[in-house]
């Protein structure tokens, strides 16, 4: 057998343990991203393992290729219509809320660690930004479901913030590589990434869905292709002309999500697994690059920098940057407990490794270190937090269960699930007099966990969970008829 066979038969094994450690990362509290990178360190050269691997530079170019197709993944599964009376709030977090927290973060990391200003500010800037995934993997394995409200701004607060993040990070590397750098450098520099991130994101989106549409592919296994090559050409193209590609891919992906076109349910199976392969992938490679060793030298950093985090910077971020925000207090409380750092901020600290910032293994290594007790801590306490600040979804409110195989043959067609309230239309009327829209089916009515079939003098009262087959076009005039609003 030779080299090469050997690594992709140790490349196949860790993979395959990773996999397989997803099924004990609910039993335990804890997301299987904290299991993969375990298993990433105990394959390490410090571990039994024993497999070398310094590269720093593969390491981010790895990252930078998973980040893109997590982001845009993530963008394509997010239900605009679900998600956006979150839209203010999600937005204030990523931008203010990542702001605050890299500035508070950073300032009091480079009093007590003895780094500069610049350089504090860049780790509280790699800091920054959460990973919604983690939160939910974690609550699905306890069987937790959150308020709608809740679990929409965390959704879409992770989707944008990091963006914000990446724009942090390379402008204070920018700051610290290049001499004479000014404030108005830096604000034309963060002016340009949005502005043509933002508008090659929702151009390359339009475009994708044009082309998708139109191109008669003779083979449905082309179709997941063309869609990696449009997330590609997304983040490349943008990029090369000065735009942030990193938030062009997720507004890429958020565009197309919320449209129809060929294959959309396969697609989206697709790319939902492709992202777990790119995690899996990503933190392997990261748990490989770390040494325990080292991490045990910056413990005391690390402890004193999650600390500062987790217990400061992100709960005053939290509630400035929702200080208008109708979220009440304990909604606030629990948000700014559950802002559980993930690959995004490990994937960031190897840029300063590969610029040649000063103390920049250092940074890594803290950083490493603070997502590490970032995961336990809030981790383990994030589902006993839910239930004792309330903010648990009623039987009603929870995920529905996927019935997208059921409706795999219309792409127009989804299964969702509406809760009348007392101010819907709909309450106290049969469903003879109701007046649906065209081609819409209600399938099950759920009252006071009895399971219901209507018919046409079936009543409904307010709290009644309607599983509801309709039409995507027709889904906003359902959530106006049915939920009242």
């Amino acid at each position: 057998m030779t080299t090469f066979e050997q690594n992709l038969m140790i490349g196949a094994g860790l993979l395959l343990l990773s996999i397989v450690a997803t099924r004990a990362s609910g039993r335990i509290g804890l997301p299987a991203l904290l299991l993969f990178l375990v298993i990433g360190m105990l394959a390490g050269s410090d571990g039994p393992g024993g497999i070398p691997f310094e590269d720093a530079g593969l390491t981010r170019s790895v990252g930078t290729v998973a980040l893109l197709f997590i982001l845009f993944s993530g963008g394509l599964d997010t239900q605009w219509q679900r998600v956006r009376p979150a839209l203010g709030a999600s937005l204030a977090l990523a931008t203010v809320g990542v702001a605050v927290t890299a500035a508070i973060t950073g300032g009091l990391a480079a009093m007590i660690l003895d780094l500069g200003v610049y350089e504090g500010l860049l780790l509280g800037s790699i800091l920054a930004s959460t990973d919604a995934a983690a939160v939910f993997s974690i609550l699905r394995g306890r069987g937790i479901a959150l308020t709608g409200r809740l679990r929409e701004v965390l959704e879409l607060e992770s989707g944008t913030n990091d963006p914000m993040a990446v724009l942090l990070t390379m402008a204070l590397i920018g700051v610290l590589t290049t001499a004479g750098v000014t404030a108005g450098d830096l604000t034309f520099f963060f002016l340009r990434q949005m502005i043509f991130g933002f508008g090659g994101g929702l151009l390359w989106g339009r475009l994708a869905i044009w082309c998708i549409n139109r191109i008669r592919l003779g083979y449905e296994g082309l179709y997941p292709a063309l869609t990696i090559s449009f997330a590609l050409l997304s983040f490349t193209t943008v990029t090369a002309i000065g735009g942030s590609g990193y938030l062009a891919v997720y507004l890429t992906g958020l565009v197309m999500g919320q449209r129809d076109f060929v294959h959309r349910r396969s697609l989206l199976r697709f790319h939902d697994g492709l992202s777990w392969l790119m995690q899996i992938t990503v933190f392997l490679i990261l748990g490989l690059l770390v040494f325990p060793k080292q991490l045990a030298l910056v413990a005391a950093a690390g402890l004193a920098t999650a600390f500062v985090l987790i217990f400061i910077a992100r709960p005053i971020a939290v509630f400035i940057a929702l200080a208008f925000s109708r979220l009440d207090l304990k909604d606030k409380t629990f948000i700014s407990w559950v802002g559980i750092r993930g690959a995004v901020p490990i994937i960031l600290a190897t840029f300063p490794v590969e610029a040649g910032i000063p103390h920049a293994d250092v940074i890594f290594n803290i950083v490493f270190f603070a997502v590490l007790v970032s995961i336990l801590v809030q981790g383990l306490t994030m589902a006993p937090l839910a239930r004792l600040l309330r903010v648990l979804a009623a039987p009603a409110e929870r995920e529905p269960i996927d019935w997208a195989d059921s409706a795999a043959g219309d792409t127009n067609k989804d299964l969702v699930t509406i809760v009348v309230t007392e101010e819907s239309p709909i309450a106290g009327k049969p469903l003879v007099d109701v007046g649906l829209p065209p081609e819409t089916l209600i399938v099950l009515l759920i009252r006071d966990d009895r399971y219901l079939i209507p018919s046409g003098q079936t009543v409904f009262e307010a709290g009644d969970a309607l599983l509801v087959l309709c039409s995507r076009q027709s889904l906003q005039r359902l959530n106006a008829l049915i939920g009242g609003v």
